[in-house]
């Protein structure tokens, strides 16, 4: 019942829960916060305005916001809620992992503990296998789902969603040395792209980019090693799982993003939320409540640049 669940991204692969902390404290170092600005444009598919040329500066780190400082969520009324029992799983670092101290960790698991200080309520994190998610929510061991989750029609149909905390979108990666400020259909014409054959990321280059030359690939590792030799100008693919291929020993610092990120719902998902039993609206507005607080206060804001030295975004 529980297989099949999707995904945003497989951004990272699988391993160990000690291992896994062991590598993600190597290959993604943390970052200060101070150049840290607000995405609130990331609905638009590329990057500002402007000529397409190479790069010179690096820009500010670029951390998501999905909160529209216009439309506040009402607070509920929290004096409802006595437990919160959060289900995770167990092996999908940076998001989820097991911590040297064999305790949950990672970004969904410092997120829920955000949010339960937020509420002032008692939480629990209780790991499980991803497969098994929804039928626990269903039969009610446990309250909610953060477990990067990607919030479908079809997930619609069986658990309730708080807004989207995360999302994964899509962006262009080049040799270092041909960086692009923003890329539009017009700049590539003729260039060489590469893509996961039978990818969204692939139809979305059929669909917009058809004066590009489009390159189909396997998997992820043949894809980076065209660009690296050379045989593409640039690849499309999953901003979340390149961007810490970028920051990590596999690329040899050959490459880096170019342009802005894509986001479109039709190709590249409506986003992460966390998930709730149906009907279960006052657990769910008091998500949504918690989570603009922590991104209106700029804890959000602390987290994600915690976990992302290279953002997605």
């Amino acid at each position: 019942m529980g297989e099949g669940l999707p995904r945003p991204t497989d951004a990272t692969p699988k391993t160990g829960g000690f291992l896994a902390a062991i590598l993600f404290a190597i290959l993604f170092p943390l970052v200060l916060a101070g150049g840290a600005v607000h995405a609130q444009g990331a609905g638009q598919g590329t990057s500002s305005p402007g000529a397409a040329k190479p790069a010179t500066e690096a820009a500010p780190q670029a951390v998501p916001g999905f909160w529209d400082p216009r439309r506040r969520p009402d607070r509920p009324d929290l004096s409802r809620l006595t437990v919160i029992r959060f289900l995770t799983e167990t092996d999908y670092p940076p998001f989820n992992f097991t911590g040297p101290d064999g305790n949950p960790a990672g970004f969904n698991v410092d997120l829920a503990r955000m949010i339960c200080d937020e509420i002032k309520v008692s939480c629990t994190i209780q790991m499980r296998r991803f497969e098994t998610l929804l039928d626990a929510i269903a039969s009610n061991r446990g309250d909610a789902i953060i477990a990067s989750l990607a919030v479908t029609p079809q997930m619609r149909a069986r658990v309730d969603f708080s807004d989207p905390y995360y999302r994964a979108p899509a962006r262009f990666v080049s040799r270092r040395d041909a960086v692009m400020r923003e890329v539009r259909p017009e700049y590539v014409e003729g260039k060489k792209i590469g893509a996961i054959a039978g990818s969204s990321h692939e139809a979305y280059l059929k669909a917009m980019f058809t004066d590009a030359e489009l390159h189909s690939y396997p998997n992820d590792e043949a894809l980076r090693l065209a660009l690296r030799r050379g045989d593409v100008d640039f690849i499309f693919g999953d901003a979340i799982s390149l961007a810490f291929w970028i920051n990590g020993t596999d690329s040899g610092e050959c490459c880096a993003f170019s342009g802005g990120p894509f986001v479109e719902s039709r190709y590249f998902g409506e986003g992460v939320g966390i998930a709730v039993r149906k009907g279960n609206d006052l657990l769910r507005q008091a998500l949504n409540w918690a989570l603009f607080r922590l991104w209106e206060k700029g804890r959000y804001t602390d987290l994600w640049l915690r976990y992302f030295s290279v953002s997605p975004f």
